[in-house]
């Protein structure tokens, strides 16, 4: 009998208001789902920004041996918070060797307006996952035709949620989950046919 290796997912991101938590726990529900993936918690805290600049090598260390990446941030002023950016460009010292190439990745945002610029957010996690030479995966959803009513607010390029109160939407927390079993599902089909 064939023993399956198990898989490492992790799931880094920044909250305030803990709604980016809301669906970071869902994404890890999500991915927990599938008995041979091991799911990593990194939750970016500002103790770790010092003088601007993240400092916590130790978990670039166990992002190294993760096969995926989900990269989660509330969307200020149009873009990722500034704590993930301190994070993004602590990376460029693992981006000059590669050492996030062929990983999966995927991300997750939120933002107090129904369309508050949540996709640019999710463009940056983007270019920053094809900087490391990343493999990009979005939903799978269109928007208005699930009858699980996912994907409520029509983002292909990941999970984008609205909040103006600290409460987070069913629909975009199901959505979280859902992408969350998508990387699961992904990750261990390849595994297999490798």
């Amino acid at each position: 009998m064939t023993r399956v290796q198990k898989l490492k997912v992790a799931v880094v991101y920044f909250t305030k208001t803990d709604v980016t938590g809301i669906l970071a726990k869902a994404l890890q529900a999500g991915l927990a789902e599938s008995y041979s993936i091991e799911v990593v918690s990194i939750q970016i805290q500002g103790k770790q920004i010092v003088e601007g600049r993240f400092c916590a090598p130790e978990v670039f260390e166990q992002l190294v041996d993760c096969d995926a990446i989900i990269f989660g941030s509330p969307t200020y002023m149009g873009g990722v918070a500034a704590q993930f950016k301190a994070f993004a460009d602590a990376t460029s010292e693992l981006w000059c060797k590669q050492q996030w190439a062929g990983k999966v990745a995927a991300g997750f945002t939120c933002g107090s307006a129904l369309n508050g610029d949540q996709t640019s957010t999710l463009q940056y996690l983007v270019t920053l996952a094809n900087q490391h030479g990343m493999l990009w995966v979005g939903l799978d959803l269109a928007s208005g035709y699930d009858q699980r009513e996912l994907n409520r607010l029509g983002c292909q390029l990941g999970v984008v949620a609205q909040s103006s109160n600290g409460e987070v939407h069913p629909s975009d927390v199901a959505t979280a989950r859902y992408l969350g079993q998508r990387v699961g599902s992904l990750l261990k089909n390849t595994s297999e046919k490798a």
